[in-house]
């Protein structure tokens, strides 16, 4: 999981705009489609494999931010007759298009996951796919990986079965109108039951210990001429909507492990030091942590439009890091099959146009759940799959982290030298004159150096911005 997200929204500043350039340079990110992968893609786009099944039927629709093009996942909810729910949830069949061991498979291979900029993306598969042909644009036949759950009145999975469909989504929303149409009580049939089962799903991540974090976006903004950041709390809708493709990924992994072979997405339990650093930024931000509450129900508790807490949010990313993936075979369930965060077994195999393995994951589930062997080319590809995404994944994370940097550099880059009230989240045991503290506005959390003394821990001061400067000076404040 990212540990901020960013977009911009305004006018892309010439300072910020050539950090980027050379950011790209610098990081090795992969530039322009090779004129053979886009030939390719242009031919699989005018005649993908098509499945002979047709879904069109199933009035899908999907729930993506505004501008997105890039549409992986339709869904569609009913309540059963009997009792229960059916999701339908289709997922964009990439493979449809994409011929092993071509050229556009060895391109999507090396560039393993979509990179997100404050100013653009560098997407994993060519625009002509993974914004046309191959997404699930409205009133468009897609040939697509159609899930079918049957869940209990609880919410809880009771059948699993996923096959090749060609389907059509019947309308694109985005979050603030489909949280708008449920609180007014105008939603379709469909749509109102998202909340429904949303709901029943995130009762049963609490049941089994397992958390979502609501992490808010942070967002450039622009301000009178100048820049600004703000965070965007997610709202419930964009909660119930990640329960669905979470819902599917365990599911997706259930089958697998059934079946013997497959990759799933894990992540150890947490050390007890990253939960005492936690605790330290708890008390640090004022929020109430005892010691008998657990720290997923602390987590549930928070309010990502408090400022503290989203700061604090923020920090709670740090337990996902050590999640990996692991590949078995054979028919034995891997020694370590858990990911800490969802509490049960899970996967990845709902993004196939943004993220290599999802493509992979996906074609095993369809085997298995038709009681076939997976062919060849995807079974093949797991002795290399989980280094290739971690890879990929740290590329990732280095995009983001230092996009990050450059962003809030170019925000400050006018006011070095001005105060602003901050909070101290963290102080390095090793050196407690280093830490970090956390601005309410703009939205930043940065580092601080006291030359004079220890930094107080939880403690409200004023700071003073020493230095930003894009592609040069990352932020640095000192107590003021």
């Amino acid at each position: 999981m990212p540990r901020r997200h960013m977009h911009m929204a305004g006018a892309d500043g010439a300072a910020l705009g050539a950090a980027l350039r050379e950011l790209r340079t610098r990081l090795g990110v992969p530039g322009a489609f090779p004129a053979k992968v886009l030939a390719e893609a242009e031919g699989a786009a005018a005649a993908p494999r098509m499945p002979a099944e047709d879904a069109t039927d199933i009035p899908l629709f999907t729930i993506d931010p505004p501008a997105s093009v890039d549409l992986d996942q339709a869904m569609h909810l009913v309540k059963r007759p009997a009792g229960g729910y059916r999701v339908h949830y289709a997922i964009a069949d990439v493979a449809a298009f994409v011929t092993p061991g071509g050229a556009l498979d060895a391109e999507a291979r090396r560039r393993v996951t979509t990179l997100y900029f404050p100013d653009g993306r560098v997407p994993l598969h060519p625009p002509v796919l993974s914004e046309g042909a191959a997404s699930l644009l409205p009133d468009q036949a897609r040939p697509a990986l159609l899930w079918r759950l049957d869940l209990d009145a609880d919410g809880r999975v009771e059948t699993t079965d996923v096959r090749r469909a060609v389907v059509r989504s019947r309308a694109r929303l985005d979050y603030e109108g489909v949280q708008k149409a449920i609180d007014t009580g105008t939603a379709e049939p469909a749509l109102a039951l998202l909340k429904e089962v949303g709901a029943l799903r995130e009762a049963l991540e609490t049941a089994r210990g397992g958390i979502s974090l609501n992490v808010p976006e942070q967002e450039v903004v622009a301000r009178d001429g100048s820049y600004g950041l703000v965070y965007r709390a997610p709202l419930p809708a964009d909660g119930w909507n990640a329960q669905i493709s979470l819902m599917t990924g365990m599911a997706a992994a259930d089958l697998m492990l059934a079946s013997g072979t497959g990759i799933l997405r894990t992540l150890p339990a947490a050390p007890d030091g990253a939960v005492g650093r936690l605790r330290r930024a708890a008390q640090a931000l004022r929020i109430d942590w005892p010691h008998h509450v657990p720290y997923a129900a602390l987590v549930r508790s928070l309010d990502p439009r408090i400022p503290a807490h989203a700061a604090f949010l923020q920090e709670c990313t740090a337990l996902l890091r050590g999640a990996g993936y692991t590949v078995f075979t054979g028919g034995e369930r891997p020694e370590h099959a858990v990911h800490a965060a969802v509490a049960a077994p899970y996967t990845h195999c709902t993004a196939p146009l943004r993220r290599l393995v999802d493509r992979y994951a996906g074609e095993l589930c369809v085997a298995a759940a038709a009681g076939v062997a997976a062919p060849g080319w995807a079974r093949e590809a797991l002795t290399t799959l989980p280094h290739e995404m971690r890879d990929g994944t740290r590329l990732a994370n280095s995009v983001e982290r230092e996009c990050v940097d450059l962003v809030e550099a170019a925000v400050l880059k006018d006011r070095v030298g001005e105060t602003f009230e901050a909070t101290v989240i963290d102080v390095e045991e090793r050196d407690p004159q280093d830490g970090t503290v956390h601005l309410e506005d703009p939205a930043v959390v940065g580092r601080v150096k006291s030359p004079a003394g220890p930094l107080p821990l939880g403690d409200r001061i004023r700071v003073r911005l020493t230095q930003a400067d894009p592609g040069t000076a990352k932020i640095l404040f000192a107590p003021a």
